[in-house]
């Protein structure tokens, strides 16, 4: 077993109907589908197996398809999950459910350029940095326990945390890709962090 160095884990939820037609899928709260269920059975065997060390706490965003994935992290782990809205997907406004195929493309570009850009009733990408980045702040504080916190999330605060530990603008989010069911660790380096992986799903296909 290849070990990899972790103080942080960032584990995307597993496969749900929307992700599988290809929605946009924010704060809209559908649960797991059978391939999101075994998924996250199989996140649960390798975040457990003692490759990123041992797990000692584990918080989640509050939708279902989250809370899923983190219970059969949780089972066993032995341990509880906590839930931190601050790891809640980017609100969508408007756009929560509309196929990713069907935006405007002049919409998509302006999206793509302009981080405070804000979808019809929906929340920028600036917006959920603050909080996301408040949040990796305080998992990694110095003071912090040893051992590994296991947090939950979508594909756009995993994405931001990704750009905190390297310390990078958020725009960096935008040539990422993050599969359902994957495995992103970040390790503390005194107050600062760095990524140790991304985008794992080598236990998705064992």
């Amino acid at each position: 077993m290849t070990t990899t160095r972790a103080d942080l884990l960032l584990l995307r939820h597993g496969r749900t109907v929307a992700n599988a037609s290809g929605l946009l899928l924010g704060h809209a709260d559908p649960p797991l589908d059978e391939t999101g269920e075994r998924q996250a059975a199989a996140l649960a065997a390798e975040v457990c197996s003692g490759r990123f060390g041992p797990v000692i706490r584990i918080v989640s965003s509050p939708l279902a398809r989250t809370r899923a994935t983190a219970e059969a992290v949780a089972a066993v782990a032995g341990l509880p999950v906590e839930v931190d809205d601050r790891l809640i997907e980017l609100d969508y406004g408007e756009f929560d459910g509309v196929p990713l195929a069907e935006l405007p493309p002049e919409t998509w570009a302006a999206w793509r350029a302009d981080l405070s850009f804000r979808p019809p009733g929906g929340e920028t990408l600036l917006e959920l940095s603050a909080r996301v980045r408040e949040l990796c702040d305080e998992l990694l504080a110095p003071d912090r326990p040893a051992g590994v916190t296991v947090a939950v999330s979508h594909v756009s605060p995993i994405k931001a945390a990704a750009a905190w530990a390297m310390g990078v603008d958020d725009s960096v989010s935008w040539r990422m890709h993050l599969d359902p069911a994957s495995i992103t660790a970040v390790v503390a380096r005194g107050r600062s962090a760095a990524l140790s992986a991304f985008n794992d799903t080598a236990h998705l296909h064992g």
